[in-house]
């Protein structure tokens, strides 16, 4: 059992405060360049259109007049949305409903997530294990999400203390501007109702902003104001992009997706949703959204490839020198855990599913309308650019194999080639990273499925 106050504080303070914002490492730097293009999007045509239409479909989502194809009817979208609000970071209780209803409960059954009548927050986990590799993966990506947010807003660490040198040369040699949502949209920072660093975020410039109640995570009733402007979260002065929330969904999702690899789609899709709730509540824009996905799809291919930098150090407290190693020993206390939590194997409890994630044709639709979320191309020429996913970024077949060890690192990646998104969007700038914003793991886990040896 970990304790869950410190990591309450990282999970939820470090997105909110200045104060616990970090400096930029070695691999953040790479995650913030692979970023950058955002903050050149006003100079162009091309990104300026793209910056229009990531306010209008972020609005629309928001309002829910965007018919997007969510999970569950759109009132009950905005409850999920609600309850989601609350990051579970240490243990991925609430992402765990993916596994669906016999496993997700399973699951829930050997962890926990409380609160008591002080406020203090703890968790308990399956193992540790498995506690080891969700820390390890989360204090990764969320160092760069961290980092990402007052980079973006005003080329600083923490709101205050300016970037490195190195640092700031990613934005100068891009040609990038801080403060790209709030110059867009009207709202520059420290101007009357703006984040007071820079890139406000929907829920202060979005005009017709809707809002509504229910009750939160622990079941105590709520509303979608009090996760926006206080008192349960506020983020006036937190920076939109790119969005820890979904950076955290997407981590822990995919975590649940290598350890349980008969639910990697679905749980690719509860991490699509995580995501898109954190429109749907107006806390964040597309672009965010997008954003956040990639940067922890990124850092976790590097975790699975054993990147010089992403491991053999120390993160809160947790050292993993071999991330495939440690997933490993951690699929294998977890599932014998779940099977005998819920009394049959894993691959059977798997199929045992009444949940929103039990239609694979809505997973796929929902999953589609979040991939580029319709917004314009920015890059034509790596629009139209044929791609190798081995030859551009070949630790990305990690993201497969460590699932489905069946596929050798060719396999994985011809997979991930033959499935990737449209290109061009405002991050597929032709660099590697650019091909992370492409990858498209819901379609890519059912072909690895369905290229099982019979």
């Amino acid at each position: 059992m970990r304790g869950c106050l410190l990591v309450v504080i990282m999970c939820v303070g470090a997105l909110l405060s200045p104060a616990t914002a970090t400096a930029q490492s070695v691999t953040t730097l790479s995650v913030l360049r692979g970023l950058t293009p955002v903050a050149t999007l006003i100079d162009t045509d091309a990104g300026r259109a793209a910056l229009a239409a990531n306010f209008r479909v972020t609005g629309s989502i928001q309002n829910g007049t965007a018919g997007q194809p969510t999970l569950l009817p759109f009132a009950d979208q905005q409850q999920q949305a609600l309850r989601d609000a609350f990051i579970t970071d240490g243990n991925a209780y609430q992402l765990a409903d993916g596994l669906g209803t016999k496993l997700g409960g399973a699951y829930q059954s050997l962890t926990s997530y409380t609160r008591d009548a002080d406020g203090n927050e703890d968790f308990t986990n399956v193992s540790p294990a498995v506690a080891d590799l969700i820390a390890f993966a989360s204090n990764t990506t969320e160092a760069d999400s961290n980092a990402g947010k007052y980079f973006f807003a005003n080329a600083t660490t923490d709101g205050k203390q300016p970037v490195s040198a190195e640092a700031l040369a990613i934005l100068q040699n891009a040609g990038g501007v801080t403060d790209v949502f709030g110059k867009a949209y009207d709202l520059p920072a420290g101007s009357e109702g703006a984040d007071a660093y820079g890139d406000s975020r929907p829920f202060q410039t979005e005009p017709n902003l809707l809002t509504y109640g229910g009750t939160d995570f622990f079941g105590v009733p709520s509303d979608s104001s009090s996760w926006l402007r206080g008192p349960e979260q506020n983020l006036v002065n937190s920076p939109s992009y790119p969005s820890g929330h979904t950076t955290y969904g997407y981590t822990e999702s995919l975590v649940l997706a290598l350890l349980v690899p008969d639910r990697y789609p679905e749980m690719v899709a509860r991490a699509a949703e995580y995501g898109n709730n954190r429109v749907i509540i107006g806390a964040h824009y597309a672009m965010d959204v997008l954003g956040g996905r990639t940067l922890a799809t990124y850092d976790i291919a590097h975790l699975l490839a054993n990147t010089p930098e992403y491991v053999g150090v120390e993160r809160e407290g947790v050292r993993i020198d071999d991330f495939r190693q440690a997933l490993t020993a951690a699929r294998t206390e977890l599932t014998g855990a779940l099977a005998s939590a819920c009394g049959s194997t894993v691959a059977v409890c798997a199929r045992d599913d009444q949940s929103r994630f039990a239609r694979p044709a809505d997973n796929a639709r929902f999953y589609d309308s979040t991939q580029t979320y319709g917004l314009p191309t920015v890059f034509g020429g790596a629009a139209t650019a044929a791609v190798d996913v081995g030859k551009v970024a070949p630790e990305a077949g990690y993201l497969l194999t460590s699932a489905y060890p069946y596929l050798s690192l060719d396999q994985a990646n011809a997979i991930l080639t033959a499935t990737l998104g449209p290109g061009g969007g405002f991050l597929d700038d032709g660099s590697a990273f650019g091909v992370y914003s492409r990858l498209d793991l819901h379609r890519a886990a059912q072909e690895a499925i369905a290229a099982a040896p019979r």
